[in-house]
């Protein structure tokens, strides 16, 4: 598929060349995002981006929580490239991926706890209502500490910033795992 901004295959300076470099490595290709996005921004937007992921690290919520929530939040706002990189990332974790699958239908799926039911729904609402119910988030206050609860904030509002930059660019999924189809 086309983006709405062609690639830059061949990239200026040293040190975006090392990027494309280290990205190939890792991934067997140079991502989209960083030939259309970042390769025409000064090199603080990539640390910028560099730098959210890189909080991540810093959460106390376990890996499998921030994967869910970053995952949903990619598959409500319809970003394909953030559905495959979190798919990526999730079963690069040793995440189940018969979870991962069941998002759809999280709110009635036995794989999901009560806990992970609420911290979706949240996110859900969060994400597509713009606001949150109070019985929502009291729900939620059930199974997260205060700092939990913030951290959650921060990965939908992080998740969107990526969604929002490759939707914007018409930036689709790289194919770096088999994304299921709806049924």
């Amino acid at each position: 598929m086309n983006t709405f901004l062609p690639p830059i295959e061949h990239p200026k300076g040293l040190i975006m060349k090392l990027v494309y470099f280290l990205t190939r490595k890792q991934f067997g290709k140079v991502l989209t995002p960083l030939k259309v996005h970042a390769a025409r921004l000064p090199l603080s937007f990539g640390m910028f981006y560099n730098k959210v992921s890189q909080l991540d690290k810093k959460l106390s919520l376990s890996m499998e929580t921030v994967m869910l929530v970053r995952q949903h939040v990619a598959r409500l706002n319809i970003c394909l490239f953030c559905i495959d990189i979190a798919r990526y990332k999730a079963l690069e974790t040793s995440m189940n991926d018969a979870k991962i699958d069941a998002l759809a239908e999280y709110s009635t799926s036995p794989l999901f706890t009560q806990a992970e039911k609420a911290l979706l729904d949240y996110a859900t609402e969060l994400t597509v209502d713009k606001k949150v119910d109070p019985g929502t988030f009291a729900r939620l206050a059930l199974y997260y500490s205060e700092r939990e609860i913030c951290e959650i904030v921060w990965l939908v509002a992080s998740e969107h910033l990526y969604n929002m930059t490759n939707i914007g660019l018409d930036i689709h999924s790289d194919m770096l795992c088999k994304i299921p189809q709806k049924k």
